[in-house]
């Protein structure tokens, strides 16, 4: 039993984790109205504990549901984009891009070199663009599909990209028009990113402006890709439906400050709320 930790801020990823269905504050895992995310939200500013929001989504789309949830801050794109001030403020991240491409974005130099096209066309019907989301995009390459992201790790370091990494960012809720997976699987959201950047490494400048300790954060997710917030806080917890995922239970066992929670989604999401609540 891992030690409890008492917050005085926490970080968030937003779908599967805080939102359920379809973006939903208000539903469970099964479509079941609740308020117990509502709640326990209410709990946390209550108690005078920051909210940043930790999403792959764009900057624009969490400083919009930052004002929504009344966060002090978010961190767009898996962790290339740190903004406050509500969006304001704000301070990139570009990890191993090569230096000859210093002042440029990483979205920029792979649609120079012609990557996204490349590696979509060599993973046909099982990867694309994750339209129309990905148009916005400035710190990553946002696709959709299902392929083994070490795998493409391997193709990219054969053709000179080794720089460049895919990160599985949890399941697309099953949809008749996605059919990229297969059989009995539901198809994945990847970024398509320079290595180095990640939701950790984010969290972990952004706590170093706030001048607060990582032993006094907490942070809350629900993929693969979440489990990076491990090394930058106190305790990270995943949510069970993230906890179930095939795989998951192998790479959680190497993570030793990590908690699952009970429940999926916001459920579970309120539970992790409360316990960092407790002193």
């Amino acid at each position: 039993m891992l030690a409890p930790v008492a917050a005085r801020i926490v970080y968030t990823d937003l779908d599967g984790t805080m939102v359920g269905p379809r973006g939903s504050f208000w539903h469970t895992a099964d479509g079941s109205p609740t308020a117990e995310p509502a709640a326990a939200l209410l709990e946390l500013h209550t108690a005078g504990v920051a909210l940043v929001i930790v999403s792959g989504r764009t900057a624009d789309q969490v400083t919009e549901a930052g004002r929504i949830f009344a966060a002090d801050g978010a961190i767009a794109e898996l962790g290339s984009l740190v903004t406050w001030k509500g969006g304001r403020a704000r301070h990139g991240l570009t990890g191993e891009l090569p230096a000859e491409y210093t002042g440029r974005t990483p979205m920029d130099v792979m649609a120079e070199l012609g990557v996204v096209e490349a590696l979509t066309a060599a993973n046909a019907g099982r990867l694309e663009w994750h339209a129309p989301w990905h148009t916005t995009h400035s710190g990553d390459a946002l696709l959709r599909g299902f392929v083994d992201p070490l795998a493409v790790d391997a193709w990219l370091a054969e053709r000179g990209l080794g720089w460049l990494t895919l990160k599985d960012n949890g399941a697309i809720p099953a949809s008749a028009r996605l059919d990229l997976a297969p059989e009995g699987q539901l198809a994945r959201v990847y970024h398509l990113m320079p290595r180095g950047i990640t939701k950790g490494a984010a969290i972990a400048w952004d706590l170093e402006r706030r001048g607060l300790d990582p032993a006094d954060a907490v942070a809350i997710g629900d993929s693969a890709s979440d489990l990076e917030m491990a090394p930058a806080v106190g305790r990270l917890w995943i949510t069970a439906n993230g906890a179930e995922v095939e795989g998951m239970a192998g790479l959680l066992a190497a993570v030793p400050n990590v908690s699952v929670t009970d429940e999926p989604m916001g459920v579970g999401w309120a539970q992790a709320v409360r316990a960092s609540l407790r002193t």
